[in-house]
């Protein structure tokens, strides 16, 4: 399949794109493409879009002090090309989302795949908006999708725990806190997966480990041998959980807390202490 990918360099674009090769795929990305222009498609077959414009190392309040050219990129510019995919005879769509969109609802709850967006920023309204956008454009010969991650990690830059681990090791105990999280090797294995569907519409959650701050940074002290005080166990009773049924019925397995083991030496080798 012939696959154009927005954010190809970005924290998530950069696994879809290796994982796309190496599947086999051929993965273009736009030449000289931003959002909110038209990009020639000519050729392609499917689009992953996982570009995003934010402030750097921002999603939510990722804005600025510019909503409305965050809208104007992220929603008005998603849906145009949207539409340019449509237009040109792409047969598929898929849109990274975001569990941003669930941020409203209450807290301890589980949400399954098919739960209504309830977003309480702006980060989670464009996401929201722009899944109903393209859900609206699906037709028998345009299928869409959206895919929902959770925070996503894995070694590479830009690095999602560079700022928390590089102070760890200089001394610094960080506050607790517990989150889900996903590789992004493991997202892009889903993204593919449903990508590959036959039934493929609508959205499917995509979420693997339960992680406390104090596993994550006991696993760097182990590696490093660093002395900081680990932070203590955040509760994690608040925490909403995505459902990923979805995504297992397809034959989904990520790959948890293994997984990370392997990983944090490759993520240590992108960190200044």
């Amino acid at each position: 399949m012939r696959i154009a990918l927005t954010g190809a360099s970005g924290l998530v674009g950069r696994w879809l794109h290796r994982a796309a090769v190496q599947a086999g795929h051929q993965v273009t990305t736009p030449p000289g493409w931003r959002l909110g222009d038209v990009p020639d498609l000519t050729g392609c077959e499917a689009l992953v879009h996982a570009a995003f414009q934010h402030v750097a190392g921002r999603y939510r309040g990722g804005e600025g002090e510019d909503p409305q050219g965050f809208i104007r990129a992220n929603l008005d510019g998603s849906v145009m090309l949207f539409r340019a995919a449509r237009d040109q005879g792409l047969g598929r769509v898929i849109f990274l989302s975001s569990r941003a969109v669930h941020d409203g609802h209450p807290e301890g709850m589980a949400l399954p795949d098919t739960l209504s967006p309830a977003p309480t920023n702006l980060y989670g309204k464009v996401k929201a908006e722009a899944e109903a956008a393209l859900a609206a454009m699906a037709a028998p010969d345009f299928l869409t999708a959206s895919l929902r991650p959770t925070g996503v990690y894995g070694p590479g830059l830009p690095q999602k725990w560079a700022g928390l681990i590089g102070d760890f090791l200089r001394g610094t105990t960080p506050p607790p806190r517990v989150a889900t999280e996903l590789h992004g090797a493991d997202l892009a294995r889903a993204a593919l997966l449903v990508l590959a569907d036959p039934q493929m519409a609508g959205s499917y959650n995509a979420s693997d480990l339960v992680l406390d701050r104090q596993d994550l940074l006991a696993e760097v002290a182990r590696l490093t041998g660093c002395p900081t005080p680990l932070p203590v166990r955040a509760d994690a009773g608040a925490l909403r959980r995505p459902l990923c049924d979805r995504l297992r019925a397809l034959g989904w397995r990520p790959g948890g807390m293994a997984f990370l083991r392997r990983e944090m030496p490759k993520i240590l080798d992108n960190i200044q202490p």
